[in-house]
């Protein structure tokens, strides 16, 4: 048989959604651009699944190019059923890690990044389906005769090829020329009432037409309801949801019908809900009352507070060796002697003063004693960073207030290096980064920190260059661009292991980067990513680590955060000030996006506090992924409640314990420094908790001063009290004896 066609006519009542489907495809290894044309002949390729990776069907562990090509006969009918004409969707699974696809030698599309093309075209990888749209009257589409889609994949590495259940041709129907986005444009939060912008956008030539509903409920009562026409003209068309009641944990659900067939779009979503009181004018110090350093190494300490400005700034009993500028609040220089010495800073304006005690301890292994906060580009901007990007989210990290906090931070991921070394060996940037010093510089000056990024293996997840065998000269490269952080992902260097290695093994190359950064003349936290492979928790310490991944990548959905952060009890319980911190992965609030096309994320504003919640209780790095630029009040007020952040950033640096008090509630209980402790309640239900709180269930048997952080405010003191807390919520509590 000279190949497998497969045609489906499936049809609904309410979609007339015919199409054609495909589950096999002729496949070879290898890259070859005649593999494009229609006529050539595949006759001798072999035969593969297009909904599962090529390694679980005979070709175990190739990386590289490979080609599909599928053949199909799309049937004249499907044009005559079809309620609007026009475009024909061609809908691939997805894909791992990029594809080119041609229809009869003709390309249609392309997704994620191809070797020849470093800067790659928009994000690929896995999870990312492939939607390709053409005119029905295309030239190159054959009606009742042999067409063929040539798709040309690249996989860098890991599973590669076609998978999940999702390939085939149609027409589509009204509803499918529409767009509706409800997440994309942020809440407006006034004084009683929230708004926003819904859009839509109409790819089809003519109008289209429908109605939006907005309902408004708490649990399952409707607070508010109400409707409006809505007429889409071809390109983008906004509508206006105003005055939405205020209310804390309240859900509004957008529901539009489409005119002629009925068909409905729909977006469900919490309405943000504001729980950090407002800053005063006052000035409020709010650093980490513990900081470490290597001795004779480069220092910088920005004084975070927040206050009127303009704010005048200082320091008595400094070491010897640093200075404070009384302007910028900036805290330089370098302490020749190991030793625990403390400074007490000051901050002033016309509203009143603040001052706080800071423990600086100096030694070769105080680099760092609190988790790290600051920015990381991978969540937003992935392999499409850049400097300009990078420098445009230090000013965003300075203009919205959120480095008063202590967020401090600016770490570049994967993206940043040159395709080869330079003649020397040493590596560089490629020209998205003209210029990594005066970036550092630039960093700096600004009371910012500088974080990289690199691998042991030979290239990086994203495919640039790796530290293998460079590892002493890179770290001399990072240490003259002034590198304050190295984020080392393992990727590439797994094709080294044994499988399943062992702990040595797992060790090594971080043991080896480890020795450089050791001779590196400067504070550079050393961040470990495999993922959590050998439990490193109990050993990263010992491989030189500040800081180690305990999971695999979190995304902005629910099912992620909750699977990795409610998995935490034990990785955290290794943390400590003098040993480091388990990372389970960056913050996923804000814009998010992995790419050039970023979205709010998918996490409710409950399950966003839940996040930060759980995160500060942890001592995990608070690491923003999002478009700092693109900051809305709710993302503000989230990352802005210093009550909060002081948890993660206490001194002892310990994880907490998890007591679960019924199915789906969960207590987790945090030692503090000052002999007190912070509690968290967590809501993993689908519907929101109403119940008493007795302490005594978790041990806690005295009485109590109960503070509520988020909202900043004390509760009634005992030992015993009544919250609700909303679906995937929670409640955050410091108690006092």
């Amino acid at each position: 048989m000279r190949y497998l066609i497969f045609i489906f006519l499936l049809y609904s009542s309410s979609l007339s959604a015919q199409q054609v489907q495909f589950k096999t495809a002729a496949f070879k290894t290898g890259d070859d651009p005649k593999w494009a044309d229609q006529n050539f002949d595949d006759k001798d390729w072999g035969t593969i699944k297009t909904n599962a990776y090529w390694e679980n069907q005979g070709y175990d562990k190739y990386d590289g190019f490979a080609w599909y090509r599928i053949h199909f006969i799309i049937p004249s009918s499907l044009k005559e059923q079809a309620v609007l004409k026009e475009n024909i969707e061609i809908f691939l699974g997805s894909i791992d890690d990029a594809d080119i696809t041609f229809l009869n030698g003709v390309e249609i599309g392309r997704t994620g990044r191809m070797p020849e093309n470093p800067d790659g075209y928009k994000s690929g990888g896995r999870l990312n389906e492939r939607h390709y749209i053409i005119k029905a009257d295309l030239p190159s589409l054959h009606w009742d005769r042999d067409n063929v889609i040539a798709i040309r994949v690249y996989d860098n590495g890991g599973n590669g090829g076609m998978y999940l259940e999702n390939e085939g041709i149609r027409f589509w129907d009204p509803v499918n020329y529409i767009k509706m986005e409800a997440y994309n444009a942020p809440f407006m939060i006034g004084e009683k009432t929230v708004s926003k912008k819904v859009s839509f956008q109409n790819q089809y030539s003519q109008i289209l037409k429908g109605t939006l509903v907005t309902t408004i409920k708490t649990d399952d009562k409707v607070i508010r309801s109400f409707q409006q026409n809505v007429e889409l003209n071809h390109g983008e068309t906004f509508v206006n949801v105003e005055d939405m009641p205020r209310i804390d944990a309240a859900t509004v659900s957008f529901v539009f019908t489409e005119s002629l067939q009925n068909a409905i779009l729909q977006s469900v979503q919490e309405i943000p809900y504001i729980l950090t009181p407002k800053e005063k004018n006052t000035p409020q110090i709010n650093n980490a009352s513990l900081v470490g350093t290597k001795p004779n190494v480069p220092f910088l300490l920005k004084i975070a507070v927040t206050g009127e400005r303009p704010i005048s700034f200082s320091a008595k009993q400094l070491p010897k060796g640093l200075k404070l500028d009384a302007v910028t609040g900036i805290i330089t220089g370098q302490v020749e002697l190991e030793g625990e010495y403390s400074f007490t800073i000051s901050a002033k304006n016309i509203a009143g003063k603040d001052e706080k005690k800071i423990s600086l301890l100096i030694g070769n292994d105080k680099v760092l004693l609190t988790p790290p906060m600051g920015w990381n580009s991978w969540n937003c901007w992935g392999l499409a960073v850049s400097d300009e990007r990078v420098k445009a989210s230090s000013n965003a990290m300075i203009n919205s207030g959120l480095i008063n906090h202590g967020w401090s931070y600016m770490n570049i991921d994967d993206g940043w290096e040159s395709e080869k070394r330079a003649a020397d060996g040493n590596i560089e940037a490629n020209n998205k980064f003209p210029d990594m010093k005066l970036l550092g510089d630039y960093l700096h000056s600004r009371g910012l920190k500088f974080g990289i990024y690199s691998s042991p293996g030979t290239t990086t997840c994203g495919g640039f260059l790796g530290s293998y065998q460079h590892e002493e000269q890179d770290v001399k490269t990072y240490a003259a661009w002034g590198v304050d952080y190295l984020k080392y992902d393992l990727c590439s260097y797994r094709k080294l292991y044994q499988t399943p290695p062992g702990i040595p093994q797992l060790q090594a190359p971080y043991l080896v980067m480890n020795e450089a950064l050791k001779r590196s003349g400067r504070n550079i936290v050393y961040s470990l990513c495999e993922y959590g492979m050998g439990e490193v928790w109990k050993w990263g310490n010992q491989v030189g680590g500040n800081v180690w991944r305990t999971t695999g990548d979190i995304t902005d959905n629910w099912n992620s955060l909750k699977t990795i952060g409610f998995s935490q009890e034990i990785p955290s319980s290794y943390n400590s000030n003098h040993y480091g911190f388990g990372d389970p992965d960056m913050l996923i609030v804000g814009y998010v996006g992995w790419g050039d096309h970023l979205h709010i994320t998918k996490l409710s504003a409950s399950e966003q506090y839940t996040h930060i919640s759980l995160w500060s209780l942890l001592s995990a790095p608070l690491m923003l992924g999002c478009d700092l630029s693109k900051m809305d009040a709710f993302t503000y007020n989230l990352l802005s409640n210093d009550e909060v952040l002081a948890i993660d950033q206490d001194a002892l640096g310990k994880g907490p314990k998890k007591y679960e008090i019924e199915k789906d509630l969960q207590i987790w209980v945090k030692d503090l420094a000052d002999g007190n402790k912070a509690i968290g309640i967590f809501n993993l239900s689908e519907s929101s908790v109403k119940k008493t709180i007795n302490l005594k269930e978790i041990g806690m048997n005295e009485q109590y001063k109960i503070r509520d952080l988020w909202r900043q405010k004390n509760l009634a003191a005992g030992n015993k009290f009544e919250t609700v807390i909303p679906v995937h919520g929670v409640l955050l509590l410091k108690i006092t004896k």
